[in-house]
């Protein structure tokens, strides 16, 4: 009896520790309208993020953790974290659309929609940063799961960064590399169909899964990443042109 009881206490305590802990919660926002760069704030712990162009979101949060979200064309929404968003690490969110403006003057704290200014109105207590304690710390720009991971990987501390010698071994440290180059490459191709696939197939027009097997076609020429670096629409418009002509011609030689 004495044992079940032991064993019972433990139980209750380790899942008690477990949504003590911070998690990473991926998050999905949908709305009417575009969702890209919503304010996604966690007000308990005062960490915040904004979405991507695809309403996905990461942020750190545990058990009753309280997340404000605020964009400039929706209603603020408040999500408290639940012990089901713990165990699924997801969280789906739907923003109304902000439909009337009020005339009157509001007195007291609003949400804006500038991420500053809204971090100030929600009461959040700022962390000491690196900046606080005199060390050094990354000031880039946002970083993907993916280069967040690699930035781990080869950053490490002390007189022997036992980590970074470790993932550079076993290995870690190129695949990251090689994720991170595909990724970059994989959304550089998602902007470059949405810019040009409608002038590219206006004379010549394919099935969706032949297009996608075009892009492809064209993301596996070395001159691609080049493309992706320097931006100039000019060049890469030239590029998708000559390589449909090539395309054209695999097309009718299996036809044929």
């Amino acid at each position: 009896m004495k044992n079940n009881l032991i064993f019972s206490l433990l139980v209750v305590f380790c899942v008690m520790e477990t949504y003590a802990q911070s998690v990473e919660i991926n998050g999905k926002i949908s709305a009417a309208d575009e969702v890209d760069g919503i304010h996604v704030i966690n007000k308990t712990a005062s960490r915040f993020t904004i979405s991507n162009a695809d309403g996905t979101f990461v942020i750190p949060a545990k058990l009753n953790d309280t997340i404000l979200f605020s964009g400039i064309s929706y209603q603020p929404k408040e999500v408290v974290v639940t012990k089901f968003i713990i165990a699924s690490k997801q969280m789906p969110v739907y923003l109304e659309e902000l439909v009337n403006a009020l005339d009157e003057v509001i007195v007291g704290k609003v949400l804006t929609g500038n991420l500053m200014s809204d971090i100030n109105n929600s009461e959040l207590k700022r962390d000491l940063n690196f900046y606080d304690l005199g060390i050094p710390g990354y000031t880039g720009k946002l970083m993907s799961q993916s280069e967040r991971r690699l930035y781990e990987a080869t950053s490490g501390g002390g007189l022997v960064p036992i980590g970074l010698i470790v993932n550079a071994i076993t290995g870690r440290t190129k695949r990251l590399k090689e994720h991170v180059k595909l990724e970059k490459a994989d959304n550089c191709l998602d902007i470059m169909k949405s810019k040009f696939s409608e002038d590219l197939f206006s004379d010549f027009d394919l099935e969706d899964g032949v297009k996608a097997e075009f892009f492809y076609y064209c993301q596996d020429d070395p001159n691609f990443e080049n493309l992706c670096k320097v931006k100039n629409d000019m060049a890469t418009f030239d590029f998708f042109k000559a390589k449909l002509d090539d395309f054209k011609s695999i097309i009718h030689s299996h036809k044929n």
